[in-house]
């Protein structure tokens, strides 16, 4: 096996995000559900929904484009593999995660539909609810794969939300396949129950087969994940199906486990939660980058704990510090 030249290359959707203040009132009014993120399933109805919209901040999102602009923000060399169309914010994207220093060559789509944009309502206690239009992203198809990219990854990464369609859910299978001939490790995020209630076969069945290295979930996903309220169950289950499952559990902290041992760390202390968009992202982004780079589980967690709490501090899912030195400090 030859060395990596990437750290993390990941596959994910390549959207723009729109965020705007909102109250619970407002959320109720419209039939959202706080904290969770829903589909919306045409321009029309993403239009219909921006104009209802207060002033809004965009930004170029997706979880598995701001987990690697974490990891590029920390230091790390990555690349990206996503669809956008040939439009504004096509462009808006492309240029953003370049900006930060992420190899993306994915060639934009012509024609409709555009590109994917996710609403953003963001609540007082920093809480925030989403409502994503996957436009082009969606068709993301298995020739727009750069495949050297993959092969030459320490560690591909694979966004949940993305498995929904089925172009790019047989791109990411074939992702799998480069790396696992490369003889790299494959890391997969749950994303979402939402994800799970669609597609927990198929990623029982990703894990059963050997093909994950690294799992990432948050509390509600693993349970929804191996059918069970029990959150120790849950993950005593999930543990003896992927080398090493990794558990954000919000304020809790989180945990990993891997080879039948459990190491847990405690969340970063913060004066205040504005906007919890992003927090799973960056805190795989920190977690990733310690892996990638040798560290142990322990530091690889306490990594994962710092990127999270810095980006729950403000708007937004990109870092608004040095996160390398951020980091850097923390550890000691």
């Amino acid at each position: 096996m030859t060395q990596a030249t990437y750290d993390v290359v990941a596959i994910g959707n390549a959207i723009v995000d729109v965020l705007s203040q909102s109250d619970d009132a407002f959320l109720a009014e419209t039939g959202m559900t706080k904290g969770s993120m829903q589909l919306m399933f045409s321009p029309e109805e993403a239009d219909a929904l921006y104009a209802k919209m207060g002033p809004g901040i965009e930004a170029s999102g997706g979880s598995a484009a701001n987990t690697v602009a974490g990891i590029a923000a920390l230091g790390g060399k990555c690349g990206f593999i996503g669809q956008v169309a040939s439009d504004e914010l096509g462009d808006i994207f492309a240029h953003d995660i370049r900006a930060v220093g992420i190899d993306f060559t994915t060639a934009a789509r012509d024609g409709a539909p555009t590109t994917a944009r996710c609403l953003i309502f963001v609540t007082p206690d920093g809480q925030r609810t989403m409502n994503t239009f996957l436009g082009a992203s969606q068709f993301l198809p298995e020739a727009a794969l750069d495949r050297d990219l993959i092969a030459n990854a320490a560690i591909l990464y694979l966004e949940g939300y993305l498995w929904d369609p089925e172009e790019p859910r047989q791109a990411m299978r074939a992702a799998i396949d480069v790396a696992r001939a490369a003889g790299r490790k494959v890391a997969f995020t749950l994303s979402d129950v939402f994800c799970i209630s669609r597609h927990g076969g198929d990623f029982r069945k990703l894990m059963a087969d050997g093909l994950l290295d690294i799992m990432f979930a948050n509390e509600a996903e693993i349970t929804a994940l191996m059918g069970t309220d029990d959150f120790d169950a849950a993950v005593a289950e999930a543990a003896t199906q992927v080398p090493m499952l990794v558990v954000t559990r919000s304020e809790q902290g989180a945990i990993a486990v891997s080879g039948g041992e459990t190491v847990a760390c405690t969340a970063e202390p913060i004066e205040r939660v504005v906007d919890t968009t992003g927090a799973g992202d960056l805190f795989a982004a920190g977690f990733l980058h310690g892996q990638a780079q040798g560290k142990s589980i322990a530091d690889s967690l306490k990594m994962g704990a710092v990127c999270a709490a810095e980006i729950i501090s403000h708007y937004g899912a990109r870092a608004q510090v040095d996160l390398k030195a951020l980091v850097a400090s923390k550890l000691g």
